[in-house]
């Protein structure tokens, strides 16, 4: 039976991998995060509650997160040119989809299910496996930082470029842009098509072990388990403040630029985070590093909900929760790697980020079910302090070693 080898990493090879990568992850990112600045004038519109529209993008989190397992799974079989250009046309599809969209409906097929499987095809589950595998071992917290890092790039950059031409043209016709404009990830995912975990493979890979039978021998491992739970929270804290804050902030009396601004904030401090979070993952723990994270967020929280709600304090709480913000991917990614390898990473990392897109489901709509019924999003905030004490809880005894052997048929 003949062996396929592994792509060797090369200093030429893994930095196009890298610009492309993070190039893709600069759109997927930037988008999505400017879905948030369209609650407001969208409902408004189309004569619904926020929850209408709340629970669209709360299904695309949850679609996300389930087709990211389904996403990784065909990517470590079959190689990830063909799921990254299926994601990319389904996420740019379902944006001018979202632009018509004049029933509730409509709006949780193109917002829910389209974009949800195209974020899907175009993010970190496919995008940060093919990173890892195209840098030196030596490498690789570094290069995963860098294109978490990326992503927040693009909420820094894309989300102003998404309220001015919210304001330029207004919310139907930006979204049309944005799906127009989305096609041109396509470009970026051809690099990548090298580093897939099917040139890791051997002739009798291919049949076995099959994925299910992976995740089972996955979930064995208790420091798995731990994590997946933990990175819930994750989602639960990102996806709420991402599509609920500037909402909150326009119910405070503030403009709508002042919430893009703040999300974009968010998106510039975590450039830094990410990074740093890259490269400590590389030489410390990463089980402590997380669990510091989640104490930083309840601290960060707690503190801005407790002073007056000013300019000033929304900066603030936008560029410390900034600094925290995906700083969990590196880390996360990176233990999933520890544990069991490179060679199902896309998928094994998929199943913890579904549980992190049960977590952004939860935060979207809760927040968007809770402002309904009580005209407020102060029970959310509560419940996300509350959540980041027990993430940080739940990642300290996490024990940090190769379980890779569990992955094994038990020989006879």
């Amino acid at each position: 039976m003949s062996k396929m080898n592994p792509v060797k990493p090369s200093a030429n090879s893994y930095r196009l991998v890298l610009l492309s990568a993070c190039a893709l992850l600069i759109l997927s990112f930037g988008y999505r995060a400017g879905f948030g600045l369209l609650i407001v004038p969208m409902s408004e519109t189309r004569g619904w509650g926020r929850d209408v529209l709340a629970m669209a993008l709360g299904v695309q989190n949850l679609v996300w997160g389930i087709s990211a397992i389904i996403a990784g799974g065909l990517a470590d079989r079959f190689g990830n040119l063909r799921v990254l250009l299926v994601g990319v046309c389904c996420y740019a599809i379902g944006m001018l989809a979202m632009s018509v969209s004049t029933t509730e409906l409509q709006i949780m097929s193109s917002a829910g299910l389209m974009v949800g499987a195209g974020i899907a095809g175009s993010s970190f589950g496919i995008v940060l496996p093919s990173i890892a595998r195209a840098v030196p071992e030596e490498r690789r917290g570094w290069a995963i930082g860098i294109g978490t890092a990326a992503g927040s790039a693009g909420q820094f950059l894309v989300v102003p470029v998404v309220q001015f031409a919210v304001d330029w043209v207004g919310w139907m016709y930006a979204l049309q842009l944005m799906g127009l404009s989305g096609f041109l990830m396509a470009v970026f995912c051809l690099p990548l098509a090298k580093y897939s975990g099917v040139t890791e493979q051997t002739g009798s890979d291919i049949s076995q072990p099959g994925l299910m039978s992976i995740a089972i021998r996955a979930f064995s491992v208790e420091s798995y388990r731990l994590l997946i739970m933990g990175f819930f929270v994750c989602g639960f804290h990102l996806a709420f403040i991402t599509v609920h804050l500037p909402a909150y902030l326009v119910d405070l009396g503030f403009s709508a630029q002042i919430g893009a601004w703040s999300i974009s904030l968010i998106g510039l401090f975590n450039i830094v985070g990410a990074y740093y979070s890259g490269i400590i993952s590389g030489k410390s723990s990463m089980r402590k590093l997380l669990a510091w994270i989640y104490i930083g967020r309840a601290i960060t929280i707690t503190l801005f909900i407790s002073v007056p709600i000013s300019l000033p304090s929304i900066m603030t709480f936008s560029a410390a929760m900034g600094f925290l913000w995906l700083a969990t991917i590196p880390p996360t990614s990176g233990l999933v790697a520890v544990f069991f390898g490179t060679r199902y990473m896309s998928f094994l990392y998929g199943i913890v980020f579904l549980s992190h897109q049960l977590g952004s489901f939860a935060g979207v709509w809760l927040g968007g079910w809770w402002y309904e019924a009580y005209g407020n999003y102060q029970g959310l905030w509560i419940a996300g302090i509350i959540l980041a004490i027990t993430a940080a809880l739940l990642h300290w005894p996490i024990v940090e070693r190769d379980f890779s052997a569990r992955l094994k048929p038990a020989t006879a």
